[in-house]
């Protein structure tokens, strides 16, 4: 099937001319083959409208809600994209018929682009007009499907909260909310079909266009993509490892590595702020362990999930995730369990199986935690299926196309915990830092775009970045990119680590990038090498008048690193900067993020 097109944003027409052409050219390409191509008629031109609403932090829902558009156009629809940032209450209150395509990131919090509309509709549920009767949007037909992690509590909350507060304010749902794990091509899929074809049966517009078998392939990967090569996260391209550099020197708390992949003949594609995808194998020591709890040596045949067949061991190791035990193997594993109320005793543990829990825990944190409370015994088959398959992990690029031809590189930092007695190991950072040899290793591996996230298409355009820790990894790219293209906007960055001495990621790098010129500006936050914890947030404090200068001036404010902590000081940070820099109330600070937020200029990468 070709690729089906959207007009861009960017295109010299209104967005109901866009939303119908959309649909017509859709609709045409969808009938190229075997049937002719009428010419225009006055029923093409009354396509039922879809508005496609999307929140996204790393471009997942950016990249569904267009695929969501090009299958709505086959089926008769004049679909229009629409970024959540560019919406406030009234107008969604003039839409007719919407799809909402949102992830959840942090602990429950919307993406930063819905961050506005989210809060609107909050007010407005608990409005005393609400509590009146009033119902702005009792003329919007509606489904939402959410994105999320299991691995999260506050799973999908983003796209509850939508579900629930677009109900409340009088919009008519006309499918069931999807909650979409990591794996989410059949939850979306699914959803999709049912919303449109909901929508069909409630605008006779789109079914006297075209009205095609109601099929989930409209929406996969393998009829329609948003990659420009073959390989992608359903085909992901064997990368070999060329480099795996400590960045870190002696003595330090931290292990964090420089790693390069190269491309090869992938024709893989990436530009600096993307993502890279990659499919880790899990630890060899933790595949052992869960053999010795189910009793098996791991040349047991097991049905792997492309439904090929692969032995036990190797299914367990590159195949299957062994995180948090799946709903499925829970109620697998209780289903021989004594109905006495009483916690079932330990399985027999093997004292020769290295790190094997030897104690029930009260809430199993990985599947190996689960086997070692339970007394079932499964076959492999009803063990392996009860499994969800292994997902990629995302990390930000660290290098510019332009700068690095030919490969890829990432900065990653090795996770590694105790919990309930038990070292653990973050899956794919060890695999990379640890079991992966230069020369040797292949990973598969996809490009994951972030188009929210880039470097300012000016390149006059100052640029302000905040990125700790392994949040650098990002900015190298930038720096490396503006470096490459002669971009001669200021760039200032702000970086902090435990300890200067250990820790100072990329330190010669920057030193160079800062004689170049490059780099304007450099602020460094270490926190343990002083009595007073400092980090990043205080640094930008200790310079807020000139920062808000900056700002002022047209600059744009980037952040990168862990969303629960360091990313919500930052905007803290940021706003009481503003506040003082400015002389501005806090709702006059906050207007004025909300403003930076709307017009591209402050980007978050978190996670």
């Amino acid at each position: 099937m070709p690729s089906l097109p959207l007009i861009p944003d960017s295109a010299p027409f209104s967005s109901e001319q866009r939303a119908w052409l959309n649909g017509f050219l859709a609709g045409m390409l969808s009938r190229a083959q075997g049937t002719p191509v009428p010419a225009p008629t006055a029923a093409a031109a009354t396509l039922a409208p879809l508005t496609i609403l999307f929140g996204s932090q790393t471009g997942t829902g950016e990249a569904l809600a267009k695929r969501t558009a090009k299958a709505a156009g086959q089926r008769g629809f004049a679909a229009t994209v629409m970024d959540l940032a560019t919406l406030d209450l009234a107008k969604l209150g003039t839409e007719k018929n919407v799809l909402v395509i949102t992830s959840t990131y942090g602990d429950g919090e919307p993406p930063d682009n819905a961050r506005a509309l989210h809060s609107a509709l909050a007010s407005a549920v608990v409005s005393p007009a609400a509590s009146d009767g009033n119902r702005p949007l009792r003329s919007l037909r509606f489904s939402v499907c959410a994105l999320g992690d299991t691995n999260y509590i506050q799973f999908c909350k983003c796209g509850q909260d939508f579900d629930a507060w677009l109900e409340q304010l009088g919009a008519t749902r006309i499918a069931p909310r999807a909650e979409c794990d990591l794996d989410y091509e059949e939850a979306y899929s699914t959803w999709l079909d049912t919303s449109l074809l909901a929508l069909q049966a409630a605008s006779p517009a789109a079914t006297a266009l075209i009205a095609p078998p109601v099929t989930a392939a409209l929406a996969r990967p393998e009829s329609i993509t948003f990659e420009d090569t073959g390989y992608c996260r359903n085909h992901p391209f064997p990368a070999l490892l060329r480099s795996s550099l400590p960045l870190n020197a002696p003595g330090s708390a931290k292990q964090v590595q420089h790693i390069e992949f190269e491309l090869g003949d992938s024709r893989l594609v990436y530009e600096a702020g993307d993502a890279l995808g990659i499919y880790p194998h899990n630890c060899p020591a933790l595949v052992s362990d869960v053999l010795g709890l189910l009793g098996c040596d791991g040349e047991e045949a097991v049905p792997a999930p492309d439904g090929s067949t692969a032995s036990l061991r190797h299914a367990l190791t590159e195949r299957y995730d062994l995180g948090k035990p799946p709903a499925a193997l829970v109620a697998l594993l209780s289903r021989d369990q004594p109905q006495t109320g009483e916690p079932a005793p330990p399985l027999p543990i093997d004292p020769g199986a290295a790190g094997v829990l030897a104690r029930p825990v009260t809430a199993p944190h990985h599947v190996v935690d689960l086997l070692a409370t339970q007394r079932s015994r499964v076959a492999p088959t009803e063990f392996i299926q009860a499994l969800k398959k292994i997902q990629p992990r995302l990390y930000s690029i660290s290098s510019s196309p332009r700068a690095h031809a030919g490969s890829v590189h990432l900065t990653v930092g090795a996770v590694r915990y105790e919990l309930d007695g038990r070292a653990r190991k973050g899956v794919c950072s060890t695999f990379l830092a640890d079991r992966s040899v230069p020369g040797q290793t292949r990973a598969g591996i996809f490009v994951h775009p972030n188009p929210a996230f880039r470097p300012p298409v000016n390149d006059g355009t100052a640029m302000i970045m905040v990125g700790p820790g392994t949040g650098i990894a990002p900015f190298r790219a930038f720096l490396h990119e503006r470096k490459a293209t002669g971009a001669t906007g200021p760039n200032w960055l702000f970086f902090g680590d435990q300890r200067a001495a250990t820790d100072f990621l990329y330190r010669d790098e920057l030193t160079h990038l800062l004689r170049e010129g490059v780099l304007t500006r450099l602020d460094t936050a270490f926190s343990r090498d002083q009595a007073e914890k400092i980090y990043v947030q205080h640094r930008m404090l200790e310079h807020a008048t000139e920062l808000y200068a900056w700002l002022e001036a047209g600059a744009h404010f980037y952040v990168c690193g862990d969303a629960a902590r360091m990313a919500r000081d930052v905007d803290a940070a940021l706003h009481t900067l503003i506040e003082r820099a400015g002389q501005k109330s806090p709702a006059e600070a906050a207007a004025y993020v909300q403003a930076l937020r709307s017009t591209k200029r402050y980007a978050r990468d978190v996670y």
